[in-house]
């Protein structure tokens, strides 16, 4: 199954209109306090879980807007946010 990816501003397009940008791994870590180990694990070490992740994606022959996207790796489909419900319903 080819991946669809949908753009914030353009709609759903395939996958091959974007380019992967990696995990969204959060915000940019403080930099005054990090080791060289630290800033390595932060910028090349990757989760890869066999599930859902949240990753960057630029629709690189459209807009070329930057957004995120969570994407179950195990299917290839572009899914809801699970984390944003689970935390609501702890609250």
């Amino acid at each position: 199954m080819a991946l669809t990816i949908t753009c914030p501003i353009c709609g759903k397009r395939n996958g091959y209109e974007f380019r992967y940008g990696g995990e969204d791994k959060g915000p940019r870590p403080d930099e005054a306090g990090l080791t060289p180990e630290d800033w390595c694990d932060y910028a090349h070490m990757n989760n890869c879980v066999a599930g859902v992740q949240k990753e960057w994606w630029c629709h690189r022959d459209g807009c070329g807007s930057w957004f995120t996207i969570c994407r179950d790796t195990t299917t290839n489909l572009e899914v809801a946010e699970p984390a944003a419900s689970a935390e609501a319903e702890a609250k």
